[in-house]
């Protein structure tokens, strides 16, 4: 099984080239399987990083020790906080 984690921050406007350059150099702790960076628009950037489920780092179920999540950016960079979603994968077709 792997964890997938999504981390999704929208730039103060104007500064979306700004924000994808820091969340590119963001390093969450411990290292991911896999990792994609994306944008859309209205200066949004999302991360998703990929995690065994059963890894030393945690669980799939979020508890102790979980798989190391970005950090948030400095705050002039964003317009509203951070959103962050855990998914556990059921299969792969």
């Amino acid at each position: 099984m792997t964890l997938a984690l999504m981390w999704e921050a929208a730039a103060v406007t104007g500064r979306g080239a700004e924000l994808l350059a820091w969340a590119r150099e963001a390093r969450p702790a411990g290292r991911p399987l896999r990792r994609e960076t994306f944008t859309a628009p209205g200066d949004r950037v999302l991360v998703i990083t990929w995690w065994p489920a059963d890894t030393a780092n945690g669980t799939a179920d979020g508890t102790d020790g979980a798989p190391g999540e970005l950090p948030d950016p400095p705050a002039d960079l964003v317009r509203r906080p951070v959103h962050r979603w855990r998914f556990t994968s059921v299969g792969v077709e």
